[in-house]
């Protein structure tokens, strides 16, 4: 056994490529997706290391072309989700045992090869599966895939060297164990880098999982399991097991040996999932640590000294890349009224030179929604918005006759409590209302009281003293708050991820933070003078 104090230097954020005309990742990516719009993928269950097929499959499409089928996804049932607990319980003791150096290595090695050998592999699959643009399946999968391996594999590391303080013959030691049972990671479709965290990130602790990948992404997320097994994940510490969500249900989330949950996705799937571990509580082994990142309804407020054209970029990027359909995309938008104008006017023109349609055409900002279902909602929140007195459409739109698409559409709601301006969308459906400069106040407490959401946020202004009003008045409105920029974009290592109150538990995926919860610490205290005496030196007198 070696006794070396090993230690995992502080990573660098994984630099992100430009794919320009000319460049050899824009070469090798356009090799790519042609390969895979070639290529139908046929996706099995992977549980214990096995390959494993079923009957029952779904169809996965390119969103941007809904007649492309890319792969076809084999699905768990009973017999195969009780198999991957199963394989999961069986792989716990020898993973729990390996030396935490050589697990780290694991993932790290993994990181090496998302960044260089399956560069191309995993940013293809994610814009034909997720209709992302080159550009933000690049700082998607692989930068922030690579990012969160390194610097989880660095936070372990850190926290394995806190240790408490000693007394005078005593030594006190802290062992940083995973949890009792397994950890099922229920992923979202929107970004490749979660799915991989969700399911990572318990892992690298030492915790056995069964990962449920989302239908609409599960072709990046099979090729990130192949890319861990090549790495040298040990067969059943993650189980790939796409399936439904009541199957989910009823067959892992009921198991009494489920001993936490890292989950992404809306809010009330996220309710449903607590109420049930609460109902089913007396049965678990251990009480289950859940771990979510849920809705938002995120926001932008400026202020009357705001500069225009930042706020007007912050706007566009903020709601408009990747179709809206980020976590922490910009929803709604508070403006004074006296810079309105203005800001209008740029808005506009800007969006409208926006370019919708295949993200194989590197000319396109956007791409599709993510499927129908999404669409349908969108379109049925727009056609109403240009029915009502309440609202006026400035522009947008929808087309699915070939692909999922929605437009980039700005609403000017009239009052301050529409629909738009409180409900989460999900899509490229952003709605500004402006208010009278003189009600900054009001305004301000609206926008932090009017939804039951607090995930992200940012204001503008270059006034300081406005500034430090609206952070303070916002305090609770946004875990991750931003002042003069955009409230997307977060960075693992810079700014960790995460909201409160229904956005989630605010576990902050991206920071030492999230680690902890996968953890199970034990104190030690070894006494190298133990006490012989029974009675105390205060007795000997009255």
């Amino acid at each position: 056994m070696s006794n070396g104090m090993f230690r995992i230097p502080k990573p660098k954020n994984e630099p992100v490529l430009s794919y320009a005309p000319g460049s050899r990742e824009r070469a090798s990516l356009k090799l790519e997706l042609a390969r895979q719009s070639e290529n139908k993928v046929i996706i099995p269950l992977i549980i214990g290391g096995q390959e494993i097929y079923t009957e029952q499959r779904t169809k996965v499409v390119m969103p941007h072309k809904h007649s492309h089928v890319l792969a076809e996804c084999c699905s768990a049932g009973e017999k195969e989700l009780i198999l991957a607990i199963e394989a999961a319980m069986a792989a716990k003791e020898s993973w729990e045992a390996m030396p935490w150096e050589h697990q780290s290595a694991i993932f790290l090695r993994a990181a090496e090869l998302f960044a260089g050998k399956y560069r191309a592999l995993i940013s293809a699959a994610t814009m034909l599966c997720q209709s992302k643009t080159a550009y933000q399946a690049e700082i998607d999968a692989p930068c922030e895939l690579v990012d969160f391996l390194r610097f989880n594999a660095y936070w372990a590391d850190q926290i394995y060297r806190q240790q408490p303080e000693n007394s005078l013959g005593v030594w006190n030691r802290m062992l940083y164990r995973p949890l009792d049972g397994f950890v099922l990671a229920i992923t979202p479709f929107n970004f490749t880098a979660i799915g991989a965290n969700l399911c990572t990130a318990p892992a690298m602790l030492g915790n056995t999982t069964l990962w449920k990948p989302s239908a609409t992404s599960v072709l990046s997320s099979y090729y990130v399991m192949k890319v861990l097994m090549e790495a040298g994940l040990p067969a059943g510490v993650i189980n790939f097991v796409p399936a439904s969500g009541s199957a989910i249900s009823k067959h892992v989330i009921s198991d009494p040996r489920m001993s936490g949950l890292h989950f992404t996705g809306s809010t009330g799937v996220f309710g449903s999932i607590w109420r049930q571990v609460g109902e089913n509580i007396r049965s678990y082994h251990t009480y289950p640590r859940l771990v979510g990142e849920t809705g938002g309804k995120d926001f932008i407020f400026a202020h009357s000294s705001a500069e225009i054209p930042a706020l007007a970029s912050a706007i566009v990027r903020g709601a408009f890349e990747y179709q809206g359909q980020k976590c922490s995309a910009l929803s709604r938008t508070f403006v004074p009224k006296s810079i309105w104008p203005d800001l209008k006017k740029i808005l506009l023109e800007e969006t409208g030179k926006l370019k919708t349609g295949d993200v194989r055409d590197f000319r396109n900002f956007m791409g599709a929604v993510i499927d129908q279902a999404s669409f349908d909602k969108l379109k049925e929140y727009i056609n109403e918005a240009r029915a009502s007195n309440d609202a006026d459409v400035l522009c947008g739109g929808y087309d699915d006759s070939e692909g999922y698409f929605v437009y980039p559409t700005i609403i000017h709601a009239r009052v301050k409590s529409y629909k738009t301006m409180v409900e989460e969308l999900f899509g490229p459906v952003l709605t500004i209302f402006v208010y009278p400069d003189e009600e900054l106040d009001d305004i301000l407490r609206f926008c932090d009281e009017s939804t039951p959401y607090a995930l992200t946020g940012a204001i503008f202004a270059q006034d300081r003293q406005a500034i430090v009003k609206m952070e303070q008045m916002l305090n609770k409105a946004a875990g991750n708050f931003y002042i003069n920029d955009k409230p997307t974009g977060a960075v693992v290592g810079q700014q960790p991820f995460g909201g409160s109150r229904a956005s989630g538990t605010n576990d902050k995926a991206g920071s030492a933070i999230n680690l902890y919860r996968w953890m199970s610490i034990r104190t030690i205290k070894e006494n190298f003078n133990p006490a012989k005496e029974i009675v105390y030196p205060f007795m000997d007198e009255e």
